[in-house]
């Protein structure tokens, strides 16, 4: 049995790490607050950029585009966001996963945002093309265009056939879902969730080929930036949550080491009672 002196440096021990899974919970709240509101002050122009790529798809079933069309090359790029910093549950562990026990090759093209991405897919030979991890600590617009401009030009260059980002969806509080979506090429059929108003942008001009060269890297700068915004909100929603679970255990823990304190307190004392009753038995 461990001594008092054990147990008691143990609950200090304990009681220390409450106090630091405290704060971080209360960190990871004023973040996640921050960040919800960012993610819902993007969601009216995506959603309206959303409704014109549906409407030229939907208007212009035989247009010939090289962002509709799908090619010979199977080498895809995906963009992986996670955290640069670990203690957040399975938030990192989930979009790892949904890379790896999906349908890309470790010769596809990864780029990486986030140090956990690229330390989890690099132990498992994927190849990162690019990192970008400095861009989640305080994601800019202007990181997912310029990320954009350089996944277009490949696209356009044929080094790559398909565009993917994997992030994490944020829910609520308790809820961050890993999703994977497709950036190009485009297609009628990652636009089916949404119903579009017919009357929406009925005519183009100058021509529906020239409205997409200019609506598409928009529309996918955008989602990357939307998911840059939800993956914060997703990693913070998380790691409060995991700190909240590590209070609780801790709260836990101390009291079953305050119960084997009183307990081997007792012992002692019982045992020193003992012996001295029985010196005094010896003594008469």
């Amino acid at each position: 049995m461990a001594s008092m002196r054990d147990i008691k440096r143990r609950k200090e021990s304990v009681q220390s790490t409450q106090q630091i899974t405290k704060a971080m919970k209360l960190v990871a709240t004023v973040k996640l607050q921050k960040a919800r509101g960012k993610a819902e002050s993007n969601k009216p122009y995506f959603n309206m950029l959303y409704e014109t790529i549906c409407s030229i798809l939907a208007m212009t079933k035989n247009v010939n585009h090289r962002y509709l069309q799908e090619t010979d090359n199977s080498k895809k790029a995906v963009i992986v966001i996670t955290s640069n910093r670990g203690l957040a549950g399975g938030y990192n562990s989930n979009i790892v996963k949904l890379i790896t026990g999906g349908d890309f090759s470790k010769e596809d093209y990864i780029y990486a945002v986030g140090k956990k991405g690229i330390e989890g897919l690099a132990r498992k030979g994927y190849n990162i093309h690019k990192d970008y991890s400095e861009v989640i600590n305080s994601p800019l617009f202007s990181d997912a265009t310029q990320i954009t401009k350089e996944l277009l030009t490949q696209y356009s260059m044929g080094e790559i056939g398909e565009i993917y980002i994997a992030y994490t969806n944020f829910k609520n509080t308790v809820t961050q879902e890993p999703k994977l979506v497709k950036l190009l090429p485009l297609s009628e059929d990652d636009f089916e969730e949404r119903e579009v108003d017919d009357k929406l942008l009925m005519n183009f001009e100058p021509t529906p080929e020239e409205v997409l060269d200019l609506v598409v890297p928009k529309y996918m700068s955008n989602i990357i930036f939307g998911a840059f915004l939800e993956s914060v909100a997703s990693e913070n929603g998380a790691r409060m949550q995991a700190m909240d679970s590590a209070t609780n255990n801790a709260e836990d823990m101390i009291g079953s080491l305050s119960l084997k304190y009183n307990r081997a307190r007792q012992s002692a004392i019982t045992q020193e009672l003992t012996e001295i009753i029985a010196g005094a038995d010896a003594i008469s």
